[in-house]
């Protein structure tokens, strides 16, 4: 059985790489790198940190606007399928490289696993809402990570075996990694001494709007000099940064360049709290039990909030304030890690794919089409 894993963004790296292992030696497998990180330096470092082989295409797309870089992944996957038809294709989370995947596929009738189904914030405003209601309307088996997943799709009329709950693979890849990143750390001297909070920022809400992103950079300076906070900056968000007036240098808010996956993964383990808008650290400090601070009124992964350490903070920045000085007086939300967030995932995703293949192994051709 021919599976092709589809990857377009450095989250669909961590969340790929945990299931090409658990499908190793059993499954024929191709990778298709979409080009839509398009950065080679951050791309490369994330491939080698996760020992993830390097991609068998690359579609080479680059950036665009939504609908430019959809269309371009559409034409380009298509022309590689017509030629190379698989039993199944993976696709990873919500960017649109996932999307134009679960398109193309669907007019092939190839038939389509959509690993990190089911996650909803409701906002439709969010570009990685559309591509996650589109895909999952397209996709035949559906991977959810929690069961807030299942019960979403669910309510969207999905079959319910369409969908398995198998738990989180980033958190396949967090438990893999963390002592290979907590030992990396310790040698090179990333981690500042003392107690700090650590900042992500890269979501069009929070950096596109130069007053907003200018609030809240004062916002962290301002809290900077109660906690220090170190500030590893996404290429896009620097330019950002650069057009906001916001100074070049503030003592205690350290703007540094972009670091790779074990790296980051050592700054938040060590962390006294975080502030972020990815919805893949959300995950990752529940999993590791830092405070996470969520610069955002939304989620997809409302379980971070019911269960994990995160907390919404919105949009007020005051909010913000408040939230930070409750973490530093001692007043720390209790969490705990989500069901199934254990390791394993990628071995019960193998585990349905085992019972797709011997299905598909006494399936008559017409029986084929779909799974």
């Amino acid at each position: 059985m021919r599976v092709l894993h589809v990857v377009g963004a450095r989250p669909n790296f961590m969340k790929a790489a945990p299931v090409m292992i658990a499908l190793d030696g059993e499954f024929n497998q191709i990778l298709v790198h979409t080009g839509q990180h398009y950065d080679e330096r951050m791309s490369a470092v994330f491939f080698n940190e996760l020992g993830l082989r390097e991609p068998d295409v690359n579609l080479g797309v680059g950036s665009g606007t939504h609908a430019a870089q959809t269309a371009q992944i559409m034409i380009e996957l298509e022309r590689l399928l017509v030629g190379n038809r698989p039993d199944l294709v993976l696709v990873y989370g919500d960017v649109n490289s996932t999307a134009a995947s679960a398109l193309v596929c669907s007019k092939l009738c190839i038939p389509v696993g959509h690993v990190e189904a089911g996650l909803r914030p409701r906002d439709r405003t969010m570009p990685e809402e559309i591509n996650r209601l589109v895909t999952d309307q397209l996709s035949d088996l559906l991977f959810t990570p929690s069961t807030d997943g299942d019960d979403n799709l669910r309510s969207e009329g999905i079959a319910a075996e369409k969908i398995h709950f198998v738990g989180n693979v980033m958190i396949d890849t967090l438990v893999r990694l963390l002592p290979k990143a907590e030992k990396r750390a310790a040698a090179n001297g990333l981690r500042p001494p003392g107690k700090y909070g650590l900042v992500t920022l890269h979501r069009p809400s929070n950096v596109d709007v130069l007053g907003r992103l200018r609030a809240i950079l004062e916002t962290l300076s301002d809290i900077s000099q109660d906690i220090p906070l170190l500030f590893p900056v996404h290429p896009r968000t620097r330019e950002r940064i650069n057009g906001s007036g916001f100074p070049d240098h503030v003592p205690r808010l350290e703007l540094i360049e972009p670091v790779g996956y074990l790296d980051f993964l050592a700054l938040q383990k060590a962390a006294h709290l975080v502030i972020t808008d990815s919805g893949g650290i959300q995950e990752e400090t529940s999993y590791l039990g830092i405070p996470c601070l969520t610069l955002r009124s939304t989620t997809e992964r409302p379980v971070t909030v019911e269960i994990g350490t995160n907390t919404l903070v919105g949009e007020d920045l005051d909010d913000l304030r408040r939230e930070v000085s409750r973490i530093l007086s001692g007043t720390v939300k209790e969490g705990r890690r989500p069901p199934l967030w254990d390791g394993h995932a990628a071995e019960r995703i193998a585990e349905v794919l085992r019972g797709v293949k011997e299905s598909r192994s006494a399936a008559t051709p017409s029986q084929m089409v779909r799974l």
